[in-house]
């Protein structure tokens, strides 16, 4: 299998060229040529999530490694999980909360991350290169990445993130890492500002050194969505016997959704993906109203979806409503933000087929979270709570609901000393946090400031 860009100009490359490179040399999102099929017998039959992994991730990566080589690594990747198959599932009724935060920094990303580098660092070692990951967070990727590639010698991690905007968990579970290839560094902006000097870091690439690799961890890189494909597999093989799922998605950077969209087209049986969204409502406002324009960010208290641009959303107009059409692609998103996305209304009604999308406030979230604690003891943490409000509001109409549960609530304290709920059992991964020393670093929102860091650091 081969890889080619949204906008049509970076084609024919093999899985190892993407996933060092990132992001598309014409600014587009690599996607794979076709949609690989899944056995779904193969996947009923798997006895856990490696297992499925096993039956996804080869798929992807037979241009590059053997698959005795990509076998190795899927069952050498996932580490320091909390939970015996990895994920956790909790049934309410007619609605499943898929638990995806047992991993060791608490959150989803620990999937797509883990397995990124370590398929970075197997590419490193035979080139016998290094180099640099640069990445934004809106909370949860940057800690993910940091874990992911602190002990691989090989690989400089520099990760910025917001200054405010996010919980003092969150940061400290990157400001507190003691590793000598782990740096945090503090914007004095939003996460869209963060995400745009990254993206400016990517072009101009002036900072490395001779056959260094500047390396993506955001969504942007494929390997992040194959990772996240596999538990889309996994609650099929665990829920399959209730019928077609609906997924309902809490997302901000659209990288999960668009991984549940790929399970789909390889053939997992799915009712309805669900786009949940606080209010920082760009993607509502698309399934809602065909209106894809970049608005303020606003803080709320689901701050790892408070993201104005939705990245991974390109892939989506590309496949899924563009049917491919690399120069319709280009041409919307080589002139975003600066003028809109409106599709044309044959075009945009292609989502009633699968999609469907909600936009939950911080007061309707609280209340969903007093909701369940109440009726069945279980704690939500503020970005599954978005997404369960509408698995919740439609769960008796039919076909189940999975609610992805990407962080653990123990994450965002201050939600639940204001609800009077108390989080009784902390996972290791937070435990001591505020007892360790912070390590940040400070910039404002200057591209020159931040490229010198590097450079004396590198």
């Amino acid at each position: 299998m081969l890889f080619h860009s949204t906008r049509g100009k970076d084609s024919d490359k093999d899985f190892a060229s993407i996933l060092m490179q990132g992001l598309a040399e014409d600014g587009g999102l690599f996607m794979p040529d076709y949609w690989p099929q899944v056995d779904l017998e193969e996947i009923k039959s798997s006895k856990s999530f490696i297992d499925i992994a096993k039956c996804i991730v080869p798929l992807f990566t037979s241009s590059s490694f053997s698959y005795d080589e990509t076998i190795s690594i899927v069952e050498s990747t996932w580490h320091d999980f909390e939970h015996q198959d990895l994920i956790g599932i909790k049934e309410f009724d007619s609605v499943a909360i898929l638990e995806l935060f047992h991993g060791p920094t608490a959150a989803f990303k620990d999937f797509g991350l883990q397995l990124a580098a370590a398929f970075f660092n197997q590419v490193l070692e035979s080139e016998n290169k290094t180099a640099i990951v640069l990445g934004a967070t809106s909370g949860d990727t940057g800690s993910a990445a940091i874990d992911a590639c602190k002990n691989y010698d090989r690989i400089k991690s520099f990760i910025m993130l917001p200054n405010g905007n996010m919980s003092e968990v969150q940061r400290r579970q990157m400001s507190t890492i003691k590793a000598p290839n782990v740096f945090a560094l503090r914007i004095n902006g939003t996460f869209d500002d963060c995400q745009d000097l990254v993206k400016l870091a990517f072009k101009k690439r002036d900072f490395l050194n001779a056959d260094q690799y500047l390396l993506a961890v955001n969504s942007i890189n494929w390997t992040r969505i194959i990772g996240q494909i596999c538990y889309y597999f996994y609650a099929y093989n665990q829920l399959h016997q209730k019928g077609d799922i609906n997924f309902s998605i809490p997302t901000g950077n659209f990288g999960n959704v668009f991984a549940c969209y790929s399970a789909h087209k390889m053939g997992l049986p799915i009712n309805k993906i669900s786009v949940a969204v606080n209010n920082n409502d760009i993607l509502h406002r698309f399934f809602s109203e065909n209106d894809y324009s970049k608005q303020f960010v606003h803080e709320t208290i689901s701050p790892s979806m408070d993201i104005s641009v939705a990245s991974n959303f390109e892939r989506l107009i590309y496949d899924f409503f563009l049917d491919r059409d690399s120069s319709r692609c280009a041409a919307m998103f080589d002139n975003f933000p600066i003028n809109p996305i409106e599709l044309d209304s044959e075009t945009w009604q292609k989502k009633e087929n699968l999609f469907s999308s909600s936009k939950v406030n911080d007061s309707e979230t609280k209340k969903i979270i007093q909701e369940i604690y109440q009726s069945f003891g279980y704690i939500l943490d503020p970005h599954t709570a978005v997404a369960a409000a509408e698995a919740l509001s439609k769960s008796n109409q039919g076909n189940p609901y999975v609610v992805l549960s990407t962080a653990h609530p123990a994450k965002f304290p201050k939600i639940y000393e204001e609800l009077g709920i108390e989080i009784n059992l902390l996972p290791s991964a937070l435990s001591g946090l505020f007892e360790k020393e912070e390590s940040l670093h400070t910039f404002d929102v200057d591209y020159n400031q931040i490229i010198n860091f590097i450079n004396f650091h590198n």
